[in-house]
């Protein structure tokens, strides 16, 4: 199965939310919530970079893992 990278554009879909009153980046699909959204918007993306290569490399092991075990 083939998932698509365009989605229908449905609110449930979101990926990211800016929150400028509350000074708050959410990432959606991994669940963080940053709060310097200036820096953010400057280019600060560490946190955000380090956050979401974790989670992959999280997600890639637990799939070869169940590769693995033949499940």
């Amino acid at each position: 199965m083939r998932r698509s990278m365009v989605g229908s554009g449905e609110r449930s879909e979101k990926v990211r939310t800016y929150n400028f009153p509350q000074d708050r980046l959410t990432d959606h699909r991994i669940g963080l919530d940053l709060h310097n959204l200036p820096g953010v918007m400057d280019g600060d993306l560490d946190k955000l970079i380090d956050a979401l290569s974790t989670t992959y490399q999280a997600e890639r092991l637990r799939s070869l893992n169940t590769e693995d075990s033949g499940a």
